[in-house]
């Protein structure tokens, strides 16, 4: 995609009622698109959907397909799609508008910063979908399920809160289930190397992202795992 293009989407995601953005990390206030900015921290169901549902974060929502694609199946449900990528989460947001989703928003920040814009026990679930692997050891600690960001879920999720991680990486997966396994008061609900093989391609596990049908493509296998805190 041309320069052009993606400064041509980022201007049109900023025109969007259902977008907001941030780019200050010690900021805790976002822009809504009007130019106006409010504290979201505790306070997302009230000034961006007006009810008091459950309400579940996207993390690495790249295209926005999957938050989407919840918020269509779950009406009763408030569904917000973080990524830093604009100029791709542009595509989720256009969708949202088109479809009149009124439980579907998105939010560009870097993750790293996500204790600055929700409360403690804000969130029900949290969802990290086909997240960038950092292979690098000497970048493991900005994998999404490094002991870094489960601490921090941990203070964002409600009692009995589950997240949600869906990879086709086998070394993120690996490197998920062990720092689970050694985390205190971490219960894995369900682990599977292979969500076909295991049958669990339904309900909200059957969407597909744009790169989850790349790498289906290309013969690789989905993998899952979730958890709560106790």
């Amino acid at each position: 995609m041309s320069r052009k293009s993606k400064l041509l989407r980022f201007a049109e995601l900023d025109s969007f009622a259902n977008s907001f953005q941030c780019t200050d990390p010690d900021a805790q206030k976002v822009r809504r698109s009007d130019g106006t900015e409010f504290e979201a921290k505790g306070c997302w169901n009230k000034e961006v959907f007006g009810n008091s549902n459950p309400l579940i974060i996207e993390l690495a929502c790249g295209k926005g397909e999957y938050t989407v694609s919840l918020a269509q199946a779950h009406a009763d449900i408030n569904f917000i799609g973080i990524d830093i990528k604009g100029n791709r989460m542009h595509r989720g947001a256009k969708k949202g508008l088109a479809l009149g989703l009124k439980n579907a928003a998105f939010l560009r920040i870097r993750i790293e910063w996500i204790m600055n814009h929700f409360g403690i026990g804000e969130l029900s679930e949290i969802w990290i979908t086909f997240p960038d692997p950092f292979l690098k050891n000497s970048k493991a600690n900005r994998r999404l399920t490094s002991p870094m960001f489960l601490n921090r879920y941990k203070i964002l999720l409600k009692k009995d809160g589950i997240a949600h991680l869906k990879t086709d990486s086998p070394e993120l997966y690996a490197y998920t289930l062990e720092t689970l396994k050694f985390y205190p008061g971490i219960q894995i609900i369900t682990e599977s190397e292979n969500i076909d093989k295991d049958g669990l391609t339904k309900d909200d596990l059957a969407i597909q992202t744009y790169y989850e049908g790349m790498h289906r493509a290309e013969g690789k296998s989905i993998k899952y795992v979730s958890w709560k805190y106790q």
